[in-house]
């Protein structure tokens, strides 16, 4: 199955895509879930905070007392409606 094909998911608990390696959501990643949520920006961005959130925890168990970066730019800001 090429690249492209596989669904870029994230590997927990640190949340890099598990085909392409790069943070998740990747580039990838965000194209599919901008398809899927098409006509639903409100459900998606939901979607994403609640994913934010675990990812949030799980990164700073991976790290104590190294919180992880802010993830709202990796997670919400490139899913906002543009207007």
């Amino acid at each position: 199955m090429s690249r492209a094909a596989r669904p870029h998911l994230p590997v927990r608990p640190i949340w890099l895509c598990r085909v392409c390696g790069h943070p998740w959501p990747c580039g990838m990643a965000r194209l599919s879930l901008l398809t899927e949520y098409r006509g639903n920006r409100t459900a998606l961005l939901i979607y994403l905070a609640t994913l934010k959130v675990e990812a949030a925890t799980q990164l700073a168990a991976l790290t104590p007392g190294a919180p992880p970066i802010d993830l709202t730019d990796r997670f919400l800001s490139w899913a906002r409606a543009r207007g």
